[in-house]
């Protein structure tokens, strides 16, 4: 069966975001005032063949703790859907 997986990866929380902190702090010079806080991470979009949605949960496990996540600095949540 052919899978989707949907990939949220973002900076843990206690880490400094330089890019967001940058991107924030420049949001006024746009006009765009009360922007406290911007976080900056990658979305990823992952289709795939599995047996089976455990089989499809085990894949993108296995991409993201070995391949897409720096889990030590990171942190990701994903969805997966069935196409049929």
């Amino acid at each position: 069966m052919n899978y989707t997986a949907e990939i949220d990866i973002m900076p843990l929380k206690e880490l400094l975001d330089p890019q967001g902190k940058t991107v924030a702090n420049n949001m006024r010079n746009i006009d765009l005032d009360g922007v406290e806080d911007v976080r900056i991470g990658k979305h990823i979009r992952m289709n795939f063949k599995a047996d089976s949605e455990e089989s499809a949960k085990e894949k993108v496990e296995t991409a993201c703790k070995k391949l897409l996540a720096n889990t030590i600095m990171e942190s990701y949540q994903y969805t997966i859907t069935a196409n049929v």
